[in-house]
């Protein structure tokens, strides 16, 4: 087989094809208190990136830098602060609170939309599909510096680009679940306006970009399965990613990816009715299985599936966790890679023989 580009064996092994080998993926990432430990256990690398690049990681999937959420942006504000922690808006205009010296989710204080008159004003400031500023800035030529390196171009990214996603950022997480019963027209609008914007900015970058992958972040699920049921999925997600499918079809983009913590499954079935061919990152520890998946969504790309707590146990721990996911990596279709962030009770000697015994798991070693 003739010798493949990183951005070629990722495309071609999670479609099915011929490569020569499984692509060896570096992420996720650390959280920032287990990179500062691994700065203290010596780790001589000035960032995470440097660790991708000394690695050689194959999976680089690098995001066309567009506006897909709310524009003009939404200025980030402090609003309050004291030694343990700061309240602050981001950028979708949800108030937070962060702890300073811990490393986990925001507490959620209010988000921005209440009702059909906020919906209305900020739909219209904020959502317009063709805003000057979606498409300003030099992403042509940073995404053909990419595309000549090898590079993987990805359309869609965190926190912006999500059909459920979106609607949970403006509407939170137990208002916008009450409102598929109390207002549907209102979710129904929220997921068909962002769509809009999706479709037009999308549609316009791949147009003068060769993208291989339309990215979708939902984070819609949690140990006990999907926050909706696979009903509502196809009922309001579903035309949404139809016509986000046909930009894909239209403009040759191989993969639709989607990003969901959690355990899925009952809602990965409609995913793929829609166009979704590729999916992670399989939460072990929410009772994700990559066999399993491999075994029952035969066509379906994965990325993930590795229990990243396994890191904190010793070298062990980590050949027995690889060997537990090796049968489904040999069907193909599947990247091993930790199911999320990296924590800080992992240390910098077993985060790096876990990248050499996952080097020796894909032949690359």
């Amino acid at each position: 087989m003739p010798a493949l580009t990183d951005r070629e064996r990722y495309v071609r092994y999670l479609t099915g094809q011929d490569v020569d080998r499984t692509p060896f993926a570096v992420f996720w990432g650390p959280w920032g208190t287990a990179w500062q430990r691994w700065k203290a256990e010596g780790c001589p690398f000035e960032s995470f990136d440097a660790v991708m690049a000394h690695y050689r990681c194959e999976v680089q999937r690098m995001s066309i830098p567009i506006n897909a959420g709310p524009c003009p942006r939404i200025e980030e504000v402090r609003l309050e602060e004291n030694d343990e922690s700061f309240i602050w808006t981001d950028g979708w205009g949800i108030r937070r609170k962060n702890f300073k010296h811990s490393e986990s989710m925001s507490q959620f204080l209010e988000f921005p939309i209440k009702g059909w008159d906020d919906w209305r004003r900020f739909k219209k400031e904020r959502l317009d599909p063709h805003h000057p500023q979606r498409l300003a800035g030099d992403w042509r030529k940073v995404g053909r510096e990419w595309a000549a390196a090898g590079r993987i171009l990805r359309l869609g990214y965190f926190p912006d680009v999500g059909i459920f996603g979106s609607l949970r950022w403006l509407l939170g997480d137990e208002e916008c679940l009450v409102s598929f019963y109390t207002q549907p027209d209102l979710v129904a609008d929220i997921m068909n306006t962002m769509t809009d914007v999706y479709v037009a900015v999308f549609d316009a970058v791949a147009s003068e970009l060769p993208i291989d992958e339309m990215h979708i972040w939902e984070d819609m699920s949690g140990r006990q399965g999907p926050l909706i049921s696979p009903a509502h999925w196809r009922q309001f997600m579903g035309p949404c990613y139809d016509r986000l499918h046909e930009v894909a079809q239209r403009r040759g983009i191989p993969l639709t990816s989607v990003d969901t913590d959690g355990q899925p499954d009952l809602i990965v079935r409609p995913m793929m009715e829609h166009g979704v061919n590729l999916l992670f990152p399989l939460e072990v520890a929410a009772g994700c299985d990559a066999n399993e998946y491999r075994r029952k969504y035969p066509t379906l790309g994965l990325i993930g599936g590795i229990d990243k707590r396994c890191m904190a146990v010793g070298s062990g721990a980590i050949d027995a966790e690889l060997a537990r996911v090796a049968p489904a990596m040999r069907t193909g279709r599947y990247i091993p890679a930790p199911d999320h962030l990296i924590p800080d009770d992992v240390s910098w000697a077993n985060y790096q023989y876990y990248l050499s015994a996952l080097e020796r798991l894909v032949g690359r070693a």
